[in-house]
């Protein structure tokens, strides 16, 4: 029964720890963050799998591929970072990130899914698909695709995937 309730938490924080965001639901800005200079990005091996199985699932969908974007993967490492030092799963800031993305690469929509404590690109992408705001983005008119998975300082996985449309 413990491991039973267990379970039931763990699903119940996931569930809670799931948002989504795109363009036309932020008002916040934070001028620091409005420009980025581009630099090779290195993804990781949990990276790779997100946009495979964001991919396989848009493919199911009859969408086309999204490309990688390091632009907006420069961005969703950033917002990582500070999710991580405030210890909470946020869409802070994002106005800035889409003006940086607008500016840099000229994006005409921009989207973005987060997420934290999931282990595997497998579960992460599973529960995005099965969340309503987060499907849209994966789904949406999107061309491009940036993505960070940063661990935080209590081992868990932080999340950030940004969807643009150039």
């Amino acid at each position: 029964m413990k491991n039973l309730t267990y379970y039931v938490w763990l699903l119940a924080i996931c569930t809670f720890s799931l948002t989504s965001c795109s363009k036309d639901a932020i008002d916040e800005m934070d001028s620091a963050n409005l420009t980025t200079k581009p630099a090779p990005v290195n993804y990781t091996s949990i990276e790779l799998d997100v946009l495979d199985l964001v991919n396989a699932y848009r493919a199911q969908q009859g969408l086309s591929e999204l490309l990688f974007l390091d632009e907006g993967s420069i961005q969703a490492a950033g917002h990582n970072e500070h999710m991580i030092e405030g210890n909470e799963v946020c869409h802070h800031y994002f106005g800035d990130r889409y003006q940086a993305l607008v500016k840099t690469v000229n994006a005409k929509a921009v989207s973005e899914n987060v997420a934290f404590g999931y282990r595997t690109a497998d579960a992460v992408v599973n529960a995005w698909i099965k969340s309503d705001g987060h499907r849209k983005n994966m789904e949406g008119d999107h061309t491009h695709f940036g993505i960070s998975v940063k661990e935080g300082k209590d081992g868990k996985l932080y999340y950030t995937n940004i969807f643009v449309r150039k």
